[in-house]
């Protein structure tokens, strides 16, 4: 069902060699870039990038935010390479259902359910489902329940012999795509957790009859479609995601609305007909 990005993930530890150096360091590399080329999109030097990097000089906490964000380093480890340089965390955590948040959740909400009679839902960095309208739960019909406690898990949801899968027309290619992007998840936040989830519904088994596209079959599609059955009809959607702009809390930051909308003339005329 989805294709991206809680809370709950761990944040990122110092390698070897504990300080914000190290940690800097294997963000530039992970970034590919350049310490000249760091230092110039920070307007610094790449002599200051070094020491930093060596543990020769300590940044102040304007530059560590400075080259956090131009290595694209997300909010919740920033807050770690504040902590490893000896500050104080700047981007706080609210839970979801903190008052503060109220706002927020009425407008995700509102959100989707002006996407019916198409599905959309709000997932975290680990997955878990913190809304969903009508058209996803028209989607998990029949689903067991044990799949549906909380929290719900869009990947498990998706990827498990007892639940999504069996319905998927092209699983082969759908779980394919769900994997590496799990992978890439993994790779931008060095979450223990996610990683932990990733070899859970990478483990799931795939029946050796699961349908899927010939390797050389042309694709009729703009953008890889999940093709799945519905009260005997093959509905045919392409995710979308949007996350929140410049957040400044690591709740907001790891939280993501997912639409499926519909791929195909068909689909769109059933879903009308079935959720008016």
């Amino acid at each position: 069902m989805t294709s991206v990005p809680s809370g709950n993930a761990a944040p990122v530890t110092a390698p070897t060699g504990q300080g914000v150096g190290p940690l800097l360091r294997a963000w530039r590399e992970q970034r590919r870039v350049s310490q000249l080329e760091l230092s110039l999109r920070a307007d610094s030097s790449a002599r200051h990038i070094s020491f930093i990097e060596t543990g020769r000089s300590r940044p102040s906490e304007e530059m560590v935010l400075r080259l956090a964000e131009h290595l694209e380093v997300p909010v919740r480890e920033r807050n770690a390479l504040l902590l490893a340089a000896g500050y104080a965390p700047r981007y706080p955590e609210t839970p979801l259902d903190d008052p503060a948040l109220d706002a927020l959740r009425a407008g995700m909400e509102q959100l989707i359910q002006g996407y019916e009679p198409y599905p959309a839902l709000v997932v975290d960095a680990m997955y878990n489902v913190h809304a969903a309208n009508r058209g996803i739960l028209m989607l998990l019909d029949d689903i067991p329940e044990h799949l549906l406690q909380p929290p719900l898990n869009a990947m498990r949801l998706t990827l498990h012999p007892d639940g999504l899968a069996p319905r998927i027309r092209n699983l082969r290619e759908w779980r394919g795509h769900l994997l590496a992007q799990m992978q890439r998840q993994i790779a931008l936040h060095r979450s223990e957790p996610l990683r932990e989830l990733y070899e859970e519904v990478a483990a799931y088994p795939v029946p050796a009859d699961a349908p899927g596209a010939e390797p050389d079959e042309p694709v009729p599609y703009f953008a890889l479609p999940m093709q799945i059955e519905h009260e005997g009809r093959v509905l045919s959607f392409i995710s979308s995601i949007s996350t929140f702009n410049t957040p400044m809390d690591v709740t907001v930051a790891e939280l993501a609305i997912e639409t499926l909308l519909p791929a195909d003339p068909a689909t769109v005329k059933y879903l009308q007909s079935l959720l008016p």
